[in-house]
């Protein structure tokens, strides 16, 4: 059985709060080994960096099936087969996760160039939600990397 959205969007709150932790920790590693003195040296080396810091977290998280927060909502990542999904499908996950939130992004930036708004720039808060749109879709509620992938969230609660 699915989790529900709700439970889905309250653990990626939480996942919100410890990625905090994580990209403050990748950042300050980062800016000790390139002695940067501001956010804008190594910008692009930042990003990259960022990427497959946040990725790593995933990536082995998933190998348990759970992040600490889909372990507190009892949400469980499978493959179709029940399983843990391999290495190389939890990499593939994360990956084919940013498209839907990358197209957001540019989408955003399009309103905001084309209609001169300066506000509409603030929309970008939004974009992590761009996810779940394709989830409404979906006759089984999944997410379109999930659905790609072949692997599901399930509700992991004890019965």
């Amino acid at each position: 059985m699915a989790p529900s959205r709700w439970r889905v969007f309250a653990s990626m709150l939480y996942e919100g709060v410890l990625l905090f932790g994580v990209v403050f920790l990748a950042d300050y590693l980062l800016d000790t080994l390139t002695q940067s003195r501001h956010a804008l040296m190594w910008r692009h080396t930042r990003q990259a960096w960022l990427f497959v810091a946040i990725g790593l977290y995933f990536v082995i998280s998933w190998r348990y099936g759970q992040t600490l927060p889909m372990k507190t909502w009892n949400i469980r990542l499978q493959d179709r087969a029940g399983r843990i999904p391999n290495l190389t499908t939890r990499i593939a996950r994360y990956v084919l996760a940013w498209i839907p939130v990358l197209l957001a992004v540019g989408l955003v930036w399009v309103f905001y160039r084309s209609s001169g708004l300066p506000a509409a720039n603030l929309l970008i808060v939004f974009t992590p939600l761009a996810g779940f749109v394709w989830s409404w879709f979906d006759r089984d509620g999944l997410f379109l990397h999930d659905r790609l992938l072949g692997t599901r969230l399930v509700d992991s609660r004890p019965r």
